[in-house]
């Protein structure tokens, strides 16, 4: 059996001595002298390693010369109060098996100091950083609250298709999904391409947003949220952008633009106290290393009250000022990252949110206003990345709906399942849309989206 009953995390946070165990996991480091070796042993469960003491006269040469950084270990003994700081026990070895050597000519990981863009050339072996390990925890943390935050408030989780026939947000940037020929697909007798001939019969693409499925079911469960994957063919290669990422949709009847506002604002604070709660040695860890105001930004969200604003509100703030933008501020065009920063950082001290933004600038599926101008839209702004959460109470009006899917040049019968929920039973409702990545980012304090998945996805990058 290999299987260790005990891990690293638990051994250190117990504490307890004068017991005989094995435990599993990597070498970090290896330091000693002729009579005794110190080997950190770190199995992923927590930050901190498990120091192995080895009486060099107990173990064969040769096997002791295999446990080198980056080495996979099996330790057995027994666990003894440490003398030294920095942790309460440590492990005397009696048996000590090699699974896995790492040549230290070859590991790349032998040296600490490594460049974030070096790590990500080597993907594959970044979780076993310092770095890395305290990212990809926080990321089962985070994803963990998310589901316990809904399932405690009467959610039904619902998983939408990744393969789709709809572009929520109609701005055509998807991924084809198709076994045609790519060299000599069937053509119509205009020329097209002719997907009647393709698996699905239709042109299919992979899903932008679980958005518009999410709203079938919350038609029927009252309650539903989705938290699956979402692609994007948008060539951008900034540190905000990826072609695969994940998103958080929850979609809800019977609730308006204010109970969206209700709920977008109490799912970001219990995520972001849950993190502080249950990830507090990796989040001093990345506020040491990487963004020193980590755990005050954190906190920022927790103690300040979400500001509520309209746009025009927001634009008028802005155009008075006197800041300099790189961006023009003007009522119609769209809020950039400078000018939500400003907002939250500088103005108002607080994360904000927007409402009611110009309709030409929002998606067919928000609710009209009566002005004729505005849309019951809402983004929450943070401090650091802006936007990091777009919502909206929808349109349940069949004739205001079918109108603006004409006025922004989609086809109704692309959308005919969609405008039919406006036919039978409709409801008002709302919801909103949370990119993972996008608060994975403000909860590490990274300032690259690339470095807090385990795998980017990028215009001319799907490694592995």
């Amino acid at each position: 059996m290999l299987a260790s009953q005990h891990t690293v995390a638990a051994v250190l946070a117990s504490g307890k001595a004068g017991e005989t165990i094995t435990i599993n996991g990597w070498v970090r480091t290896k330091r000693g002298s002729k009579a005794v070796n110190f080997i950190a042993l770190n199995d992923g469960t927590c930050f901190d390693n498990l120091q192995i003491v080895a009486d060099v006269n107990s173990f064969d040469e040769d096997l002791l010369k295999k446990i080198t950084t980056g080495a996979c270990i099996s330790v057995t003994g027994n666990l003894v109060e440490s003398p030294g700081s920095g942790q309460s026990v440590e492990m005397q070895a009696s048996q000590i098996t090699v699974f896995g050597e790492a040549d230290p000519e070859t590991f790349p990981l032998q040296k600490k100091g490594h460049t974030l863009e070096f790590l990500r050339e080597i993907a594959h072996l970044r979780p076993r950083t310092n770095t890395f390990g305290a990212i990809f925890r926080m990321r089962h943390h985070l994803a963990f609250a998310i589901h316990k935050f809904f399932n405690d408030r009467g959610f039904y989780y619902v998983n939408t298709p990744i393969i789709t026939g709809s572009d929520a947000e109609g701005a055509g940037e998807m991924f084809r999904v198709s076994v045609l020929d790519a060299k000599n697909p069937p053509l119509t007798e205009d020329g097209k391409v002719n997907f009647e001939e393709d698996f699905f019969g239709s042109e299919s693409n992979l899903t932008v947003s679980g958005q518009l499925q999410g709203e079938i079911a919350a038609m029927a469960l009252s309650k539903v949220y989705t938290f699956g994957p979402t692609f994007r063919a948008e060539n951008s290669n900034t540190a905000r952008h990826l072609a695969e990422f994940w998103m958080i949709e929850p979609e809800m009847a019977f609730h308006d633009l204010e109970d969206n506002m209700n709920v977008a604002e109490s799912f970001l604070r219990y995520c972001v106290s849950y993190i502080l709660e249950h990830c507090k040695t990796d989040v001093e860890f990345l506020q040491k290393m990487y963004e020193p105001t980590l755990v005050e930004r954190l906190q920022f969200v927790i103690d300040n009250p979400f500001k509520r604003i309209t746009y025009t509100e927001a634009v008028q703030i802005l155009e008075q000022s006197g800041q300099k933008f790189e961006f023009p501020v003007s009522w119609g065009a769209d809020l950039q990252s400078e000018h939500e920063r400003f907002l939250v950082e500088k103005h108002f001290k607080s994360p904000v949110i927007v409402t009611d933004y110009p309709r030409g600038i929002k998606a067919f599926y928000m609710r009209a206003n009566d002005d004729g101008k505005t849309v019951r839209a809402m983004d929450i702004l943070f401090p650091g990345i802006g936007e990091v959460v777009g919502g909206s109470q929808r349109e349940e009006r069949y004739d205001v709906l079918l109108e603006r899917v004409n006025e922004q040049g989609i086809h109704p019968e692309d959308l005919w399942w969609y405008l039919e929920l406006r036919k039978f039973g409709t409801a008002p409702h709302s919801g909103f849309g949370l990119g993972f990545e996008r608060l994975m980012l403000f909860v590490t304090g990274m300032a690259n989206i690339r470095d807090v998945i385990l795998a980017p996805r990028t215009p001319k990058s799907a490694k592995f």
